[in-house]
């Protein structure tokens, strides 16, 4: 039984091959997601705020590990402070957030040691 739930976490896991894609307006978020109703492939998206340290930590951990990745999929960071009502679409109340869309599905993570793992840092 604990080797099953072994196996369901890993398969959540973001590939380690994800390049960042910071979004600058609200208008090229929802072309994304209107673009994921058509084509209903993965999605990502990582809410952060420039005044919160965990955020910032983070965003830094994961440019780091950026350069040694291949870069295949696409990680989109939403500001907060760019964006500030894409926040609500997801109802984000904690920063950082981590939103996987799937097919039917909707997972959102905000606890920060499990981002981490998510990411693979």
């Amino acid at each position: 039984m604990p080797m099953q739930m072994i196996q369901k976490t890993n398969k959540t896991k973001i590939k380690s091959d994800y390049y960042l894609q910071p979004l600058k307006k609200e208008n090229d978020l929802n072309k994304i997601l209107k673009a994921h109703r058509k084509d209903p492939s993965t999605l990502r998206i990582l809410f952060v705020s420039l005044w919160d340290d965990y955020s910032t930590d983070l965003v830094e951990e994961l440019k780091n590990k950026e350069e040694n990745s291949s870069k295949k999929y696409p990680l989109y960071v939403v500001d907060s402070y760019n964006m500030p009502h894409s926040f609500v679409i997801y109802k984000t109340t904690k920063v950082p957030q981590l939103v996987k869309l799937d097919r039917n599905r909707v997972i959102i993570e905000d606890y920060l040691p499990r981002i981490y793992t998510l990411l693979g840092i």
